[in-house]
C-alpha cells in the first residue's frame, strides 16, 4: 500500500478551479484516482465556509474521507502548539496528517516546516 495523503485547503481550491500545473494536477488525480483522498474537518470548514462555495465543490468534498477531531488528534494540536508557535486550524491539520500517519499536500510549506513527524510535499515542486 502507498503513502497515503491529507489534502490541504489550498490544493482543494486550486485543483478544483483547475490552476494546479500539469505535473501537480496529475499528482492530485493520482491520489484521488488510486486511494481517494482525505481532508480534515478543518479543511472542509474553509472551503465550504467561504461565501463563494459552490454546490460543485461541496460535491467534491463529500468524495472526500473527512476526518475529524478525535481526542488523539486534540492531544497531538495541543503537543504542537506548545512547542510551536503555529496557528490553531494549522496545527489540527497538521495534527491529523501526523496521526494518521499522512503526509500532508499543501503549498503552505513555511507554516508547516520544522514539524517532527510531519512530512509536507509541495504539489508544484513534483516533476515528472
Amino acid at each position: 500500500m502507498g503513502q497515503k495523503y491529507l489534502i490541504d485547503t489550498n490544493i482543494i481550491l486550486e485543483f478544483t478551479s483547475g490552476l494546479l500545473p500539469v505535473a501537480a494536477h496529475n499528482f492530485v488525480v493520482g491520489i484521488i484516482d488510486n486511494d481517494g483522498f482525505n481532508v480534515s474537518i478543518i479543511n472542509r470548514i474553509e472551503v465550504l465556509g467561504h461565501s463563494s462555495a459552490t454546490k460543485n465543490l461541496n460535491e467534491f468534498l463529500d468524495l472526500a474521507n473527512t476526518l475529524g477531531i478525535s481526542d488523539v488528534v486534540a492531544q497531538q494540536t495541543i503537543e504542537l502548539r506548545k512547542v510551536k508557535k503555529i496557528k490553531l486550524p494549522d496545527a489540527i491539520i497538521a495534527a491529523t496528517a501526523m496521526v494518521n500517519n499522512f503526509t500532508l499536500l499543501s503549498r503552505n510549506i513555511r507554516d508547516f516546516r520544522n514539524i517532527e513527524g510531519l512530512t509536507v510535499v509541495d504539489p508544484y515542486e513534483y516533476n515528472i
